[in-house]
């Protein structure tokens, strides 16, 4: 790979993190991208399956096609020239609905559609099928010059049933991503990124608790220096939304390069949409909740993470 093949990599290494924003309804991603280039940062813009299938992002295909008017200048419109990467997040080997999908069509598709990282989830697997279905997904990535990212461990949060009470989660480690495994897992899958479990859990995507207001996590620290010491890679941090920021800051430096942020975004555009809608003059409530998304960006990137103004750390193609 070239130098700016792998940004992940070269946060890992500059001890800093990217931050990769999820786009589930499609006019999330202009103000995103806005706030990114006004804050001179680096981030990526990514998509899930479970966002064209439960959300409102269309296809992977809708969602490049959004990133790439916004990045191409056009009649009445200049181009937002933030350094902005599109990757491909969660696509699974068994969706959170306990079905199995078949992933690597799924992942030849977005390499023709241009996106520059892949992931593959096969952390609901059994060790031995996740590695094997991890390494075909490397095979394809690496052959097309992509970094993979992969998942070991299991960040709850998408499941349909109510999860554990957060204290007895973290108490207990249930589901956290065990060291020796970790070591093993990178060492046959030869993955780029690992996204770890170290007490991060995603934000509920269905039916009323969708709206709620996550539990404020915390980090096993010492799992996390524990992890990168055994694997050598970058670690990445699903569920980023809601965690401690002492915690968060914590975890960059001792080796979490990657931050997926989903409901602080997701919730600001629903919940201001739907406020919008209910007034007088819906017809302009779009506009209103991309302004709140904006604001939710610009505050993660320069007050919470402290990441504006990195931009020039980094090699981009």
């Amino acid at each position: 790979m070239s130098a700016g093949a792998d940004i992940v990599r070269q946060a890992w290494q500059a001890k800093t993190a990217l931050l990769a924003f999820n786009i589930p309804y499609l006019p999330m991603l202009q103000p995103v991208v806005a706030a990114v280039a006004a804050q001179n940062a680096v981030a990526l813009i990514s998509v899930a399956r479970l966002e064209w299938l439960k959300f409102e992002s269309g296809s992977m295909r809708a969602v490049r096609d959004e990133f790439e008017r916004w990045q191409r200048p056009s009649a009445g419109q200049a181009a937002l020239p933030g350094a902005v990467w599109l990757h491909l997040d969660h696509i699974p080997v068994l969706d959170e609905d306990h079905l199995r999908v078949d992933y690597l069509p799924l992942l030849r598709e977005a390499v023709v559609l241009g996106y520059r990282s892949l992931m593959l989830d096969g952390s609901r697997l059994p060790l031995a099928e996740n590695i094997q279905a991890t390494r075909a997904a490397v095979e394809l990535a690496h052959a097309a010059g992509l970094p993979l990212e992969a998942e070991l461990g299991a960040v709850m949060g998408h499941e349909a049933g109510p999860l554990p009470p957060y204290e007895e989660l973290f108490a207990s480690g249930q589901g956290f991503t065990d060291v020796a495994e970790a070591a093993e897992f990178v060492r046959a899958t030869g993955c780029d990124w690992l996204s770890v479990a170290v007490g991060n859990i995603h934000g509920a995507i269905s039916g009323v608790k969708k709206d709620q207001v996550k539990v404020q996590a915390r980090l096993n620290l010492e799992r996390i220096s524990q992890i990168t010491q055994a694997t050598g890679v970058p670690l990445v941090l699903h569920g980023g939304s809601g965690i401690q920021q002492a915690d968060v800051r914590a975890a960059i430096t001792r080796g979490i390069a990657k931050i997926n942020i989903g409901t602080e975004i997701r919730q600001a555009y629903e919940v201001t949409l739907r406020a919008a809608s209910a007034s007088p003059r819906a017809a302009g409530s779009v506009p209103v909740a991309q302004a709140a998304v904006y604001e939710r960006t610009t505050w993660l990137i320069r007050d919470f993470f402290g990441l504006a103004g990195s931009r020039p750390m980094f090699v981009l193609d």
